[in-house]
């Protein structure tokens, strides 16, 4: 489990099945932060058939391949993982909001959960940061999200 809040521990849940979806722009770091969701999950012993692991080339694709992983009706959340660098030109704005409005889209229409773990930073120090370092672990993070929206949806739907 990260360190972010060791005071709360995670839901036991059964049954959950999760898909990551990681961009390979920028892999470096999406296959951090797909390695640290991935030791959360088997922290929590999950089956390994239960966590599926899914590649688009860029963080614009994401909102799409989530899109088509709800709409199998297979899982129970799924964790997005991207990494925009900003770099001289508005791509960087254009990419952010694309991905972070399409994530929003999906939670308000969809039935489980999209966790937000796509990193928007200045430099790639940044998201290393953020991948184990000083700023966090923002991949196990993600995890223990999903797992805690997993519980959330589960108790709503049994009131």
């Amino acid at each position: 489990m990260s360190t972010h809040n060791p005071q709360a521990p995670l839901p036991k849940v059964e049954n959950m099945r999760v898909a990551i979806v990681k961009a390979m722009w920028n892999g470096h770091i999406t296959d951090k932060l797909t390695a640290s969701a991935l030791e959360v999950f088997r922290q929590q012993n999950f089956p390994e058939r239960d966590v599926v692991v899914f590649e688009v080339p860029g963080a614009v694709e994401l909102t799409y391949a989530a899109s088509q992983i709800i709409e199998t009706g297979l899982f129970d959340a799924v964790i997005v993982f991207g990494c925009v660098i900003k770099g001289d030109t508005p791509h960087f704005d254009y990419v952010c909001q694309s991905v972070t409005q399409g994530v929003a889209m999906l939670n308000s229409d969809c039935d489980i959960p999209v966790i937000f773990g796509v990193l928007t930073v200045n430099d790639e120090q940044q998201a290393l940061d953020r991948c184990g370092g000083c700023c966090g672990d923002k991949g196990a993070e993600a995890a223990e999200t999903a797992i805690r929206m997993h519980d959330f949806t589960v108790k709503v739907r049994d009131l």
